[in-house]
């Protein structure tokens, strides 16, 4: 997770502009979290030594206003050591020198912050790619599908703006989406397309956007909505060297891959997510990613920039968490039911991706101009 959209929500906190079921998970965050809270409380005391640099720059301007206009008045002079504007001087170097102890304390706050977020979330690192889709390769896919997409412009309000797009896949048969915060990264709301080319209107439910997971509800009555999933979600642990796969959409169809599970920590050793030994590209955001039985193990969100085919993925019971915390706040989320148990196992593996081809979506993300 880029280390620009924890300070984004740690800021979206402190102005309460967070949703009810956003703040209570995060309250609860910092509770848990030491370092997480030591990171708010610095963001507030250099938030508010901001405002105070910037109250004193407008009294170094009001003070020199003043002198100014003393000045063309005559009511002081250039000359005379204890004269009106030698006071008025002095009342500015005083102002002068707490303005740059304030800049100073700014800076160093800036970079406990910077550091500490960096220690807290690996992705943050320039080495790290999300996976989404850039608006601009969206529009490609949007033009290539062309009459493929069906009603596509009853499905979008006419002001509506591309921002990025990614992958998704249901956990729930009923049409919930899960798919990661970064992908709905600037939206307000979504479309899903499936491997029939069928688009569906998507209402964002809830964005986690430190775990960077996002939950979509599809909200159009032209879905029907499946009886069951195939695959099942996966808590327990996996071995070094087992195989997983993943479906997604890098490209205008619904795409394969396989890998290896390569190490059970992500970037830097973080504890959160799986390091594969895949290919994975721009557009694999929020694929899911299974074990050889058909069970979900992760979310497929980054890769290594550095490193030829070493990605990460969410571990999948960061998904059961997500919705253990919403569901206290978000009646909504109460409905969903994640089921552990796969019909896939044994199965043969071009019979286990076409049994789930319609479980993965394209997802495409918008706002309103």
């Amino acid at each position: 997770m880029e280390d620009s959209i924890l300070i984004q929500a740690i800021e979206r906190y402190l102005e309460g502009t967070m949703l009810p079921a956003e703040k209570a998970y995060f309250e609860e965050l910092r509770k848990n979290t030491p370092e997480i809270d030591q990171m708010v409380v610095e963001h507030n005391m250099f938030l508010h030594q901001m405002d105070g640099y910037s109250d004193q720059r407008n009294m170094k301007h009001a003070l020199h206003d003043i002198h100014t206009k003393l000045l063309e008045r005559g009511d002081i002079n250039e000359g005379g050591e204890l004269s009106t504007k030698g006071r008025v001087i002095q009342l500015y170097n005083k102002y002068k020198k707490v303005t740059a102890i304030a800049a100073s304390v700014g800076g160093i706050i800036a970079l406990v912050i910077s550091g500490l977020t960096l220690y807290l979330s690996p992705a943050s690192n320039n080495q790290i790619q999300e996976l989404k889709r850039e608006v601009e390769s969206v529009k490609r896919n949007q033009q290539y599908q062309g009459a493929k997409l069906k009603e596509v412009d009853s499905k979008l309000p006419k002001d509506a703006i591309l921002t990025g797009g990614g992958s998704g896949f249901l956990i729930d048969a009923k049409g919930y989406i899960i798919t990661n915060a970064h992908v709905l990264k600037g939206s307000s709301f979504a479309n899903v397309i499936n491997n029939n080319h069928d688009e569906f209107k998507a209402k964002i439910i809830y964005r986690d956007e430190v775990r960077d997971l996002a939950i979509l509800k599809i909200d159009d009555e032209d879905y029907t909505a499946l009886k069951s999933l195939p695959y099942g979600f996966r808590k327990s642990d996996l071995d070094l060297g087992e195989e997983v796969f993943t479906l997604g959409y890098p490209r205008n169809d619904i795409t394969y891959n396989k890998g290896d599970l390569s190490a059970k920590t992500g970037f830097n050793g973080d504890s959160t997510r799986w390091q594969l030994e895949m290919n994975a590209n721009p557009g694999n955001s929020g694929g899911p990613v299974l074990d050889k039985n058909g069970e979900v193990i992760g979310v497929l969100s980054t890769r290594e920039k550095q490193a030829e085919g070493v990605a990460f993925a969410i571990k999948s019971k960061n998904i059961f968490k997500l919705l253990d915390e919403v569901k206290d706040t978000d009646t909504s989320v109460q409905k969903i039911k994640i089921v552990s148990h796969s019909s896939m196992k044994g199965v043969e593996r071009s019979t286990q991706i076409k049994q789930m081809e319609n479980c993965v979506f394209l997802v495409q993300a918008f706002n309103k101009k």
